[in-house]
């Protein structure tokens, strides 16, 4: 039996900020017919989207394609991310109808997808009743990436001054509550946009500072809070946030780079004026991909799933589900880049 499907096209490659409307818009919503399953797949109806500001690098980026870490998204093909999936069809033994499966990377936007059941993901059910969509955030790439970017590519350890940028994001959020509860760091300081970010990141998150980067007096507060100096930061913005961060540095001291999210939707290079700070503090910075680390996956996401259950990491306010039809996706994924998400944002997909 044939399927249909809206799924979302990439058409345009853009150069700055995707385009949501008109001629030159980034995406068109289309209807396609799935191919029929072959042996090993499964067709699944999408419940959940990841959106994640990586997902800019999949369409565009600096980078070329056959250097980045996973395959991009040419132009007439569907947009890629995080998808949770309920099977409604299979031809693997590995799933039946009903099961619910989630695919990191290599999920579309569209409200049915064929997958390979060997690239699928089987969620069981969580402790306490938590969501299932925290496998896409907490248990997923977010909290893969702030353990692996702490301990592996940080050489984070518990006597250490920890930074964390986008501290009020899906892996910023992680990262925080990991280095306060699970690897109990002298000082952890997050950097976050607002106020109200601020507040939520010290009070609900553990972190022993928050400093607001839209402040007009941000570096001068990043300096009051460093007073002994930085041994570890994760950097997942890069911009002026990261051109401070090099001035308040330790010698030797380690920069783990998640991401780069304040350059994703611009034109122009990232400018650093203090570049030089690197070679006179020795400083280390090390770029990672929490894909390195997926030997480690399952005894990390035990660690973290276990730190949920009894209590030391809080996940009740660190997601943002967004109920939405896949006519809203573009829109929703786009509101990732005004902030307007507290932890994980999530698309629960409706008909």
């Amino acid at each position: 039996m044939a399927h249909t499907t809206k799924q979302w096209i990439l058409t345009n490659k853009p150069t700055g900020a995707p385009v949501l409307s008109g001629p030159d818009a980034t995406f068109k919503l289309e209807t396609a017919t799935l191919p029929a399953l072959k042996e090993g797949q499964v067709l699944g109806k999408v419940r959940y989207f990841s959106n994640d500001t990586g997902l800019r690098n999949f369409i565009q980026s600096t980078v070329a394609p056959e250097r980045f870490y996973v395959p991009t998204v040419p132009v007439g093909s569907p947009m890629r991310s995080g998808i949770i999936a309920e099977v409604i069809e299979s031809a693997s033994p590995t799933y039946k109808a009903g099961d619910l499966v989630m695919d990191f990377h290599l999920g579309t936007w569209s409200e049915l997808v064929v997958l390979d059941a060997a690239l699928c993901q089987p969620l069981a059910p969580l402790p306490n009743n938590l969501p299932i969509t925290h496998w896409l955030g907490a248990f997923g790439a977010s909290g893969l990436a702030a353990y692996t970017g702490l301990y592996f590519a940080g050489q984070a350890k518990p006597e250490d001054t920890i930074v964390i940028s986008a501290a009020a994001g899906a892996t910023g959020s992680m990262a925080v509550q990991i280095a306060v509860k699970l690897l109990g760091a002298k000082r952890v300081i997050g950097i976050a946009g607002g106020e109200e970010k601020c507040a939520w990141v010290k009070e609900q998150l553990g972190a022993h500072e928050c400093i607001n980067y839209k402040s007009p007096t941000f570096v001068e507060d990043l300096k009051a809070a460093t007073p002994d100096e930085v041994d570890v930061y994760f950097d997942n913005v890069g911009g002026h946030v990261l051109d401070a961060m090099l001035t308040r540095m330790k010698k030797n001291g380690n920069v783990a780079v998640c991401g780069a999210v304040s350059s994703y939707n611009s034109d122009e290079p990232m400018a650093l004026k203090n570049w030089f700070e690197i070679i006179s503090m020795r400083i280390n910075i090390r770029g990672f991909i929490m894909l390195d680390y997926m030997d480690k996956a399952a005894a990390i996401l035990g660690e973290l799933i276990g730190a949920a259950a009894d209590g030391r990491i809080k996940l009740g306010e660190g997601e943002t589900v967004v109920e939405a039809k896949i006519e809203q996706q573009p829109e929703i994924w786009m509101s990732l880049f005004t902030g307007a998400n507290q932890g994980k944002l999530l698309t629960k997909l409706i008909v």
